[in-house]
């Protein structure tokens, strides 16, 4: 039995639509639009960045941009292509700085700058997604995070491993602020607002009960952070055991 040839996404032709040099990436023949999907992908942004993802529907982006429902669409397919081209132009707005010539605040660099990018566009953690296509803006982010272990020794297979590494512990504990964040405005008390409320109550609860550990662990960890968490905290901690790692993992090898 002949396996189906799967065609090419669509998608694509869009996420590297600037410097073709046709226009089948362009809006639809008819009247001029006013708007450029450049426009139409920073509405988006702005939208999700504001709402969130879940926030995001054609109809609602068709009113921010001040446009009729339908008039989205001969700009962007749907909203899978939608996502696809705000995830890239996200990561492609973004100025990467200079490499450091120290291999440990190269890797820090990485790690640190996926923070801050899903911290300032929060929805990005849920919009990543290989099938959703690979763009200029991906492109890029991924040859500058490359740059940050060439030559220390590593394959090229590990190369990509370590980098997402670093991205994939970053990316977690900005989810994790995320959530902290979300729960804080449902709830309209902050974590420590939250523990003064109930430690009272939850230490009624546990009384007679044994968590040794926990009890010391927790009393330090809630007198350090005043939350139950502080995700800045658990990056810097766990950022440096993973630089350890790389570090001692490549220590004799050969380099460039």
């Amino acid at each position: 039995m002949v396996a189906m040839a799967h065609q090419p996404d669509p998608v694509l032709r869009l996420l590297w639509r600037h410097g073709l040099d046709d226009d089948r990436t362009g809006p639809r023949r008819g009247r001029r639009q006013s708007l450029s999907v450049d426009d139409v992908v920073d509405a988006a942004i702005k939208v999700a960045d504001r709402d969130s993802l879940d926030a995001l529907t054609m109809r609602g982006l068709a009113g921010e941009l001040g446009i009729g429902a339908m008039s989205v669409y001969t700009y962007v397919p749907g909203r899978d292509e939608l996502l696809a081209l705000m995830a890239d132009q996200a990561l492609g707005r973004r100025t990467l700085p200079p490499m450091p010539d120290d291999v440990r605040e190269r890797l820090a660099l990485v790690a640190r700058t996926h923070y801050e990018t899903c911290s300032e566009h929060p929805w990005l953690l849920d919009a990543m997604v290989l099938q959703n296509g690979i763009g200029p803006g991906a492109s890029d982010l991924y040859e500058w995070q490359l740059s940050a272990v060439e030559g220390i020794g590593l394959t090229d297979l590990e190369m990509d491993q370590a980098v997402a590494v670093l991205a994939g512990f970053a990316g977690n504990i900005a989810r994790s602020q995320v959530r902290m964040r979300a729960a804080e405005r449902a709830s309209g008390m902050s974590e420590a607002e939250w523990w003064e409320a109930n430690a009272p109550e939850l230490g009624r609860l546990t009384a007679g009960r044994r968590y040794p550990l926990a009890d010391r662990v927790g009393q330090a960890a809630g007198q350090a952070y005043q939350a139950s968490a502080d995700p800045a905290a658990e990056l810097e901690f766990g950022l440096a055991r993973i630089i350890d790692g790389i570090v001692t993992y490549t220590e004799g090898r050969p380099r460039g």
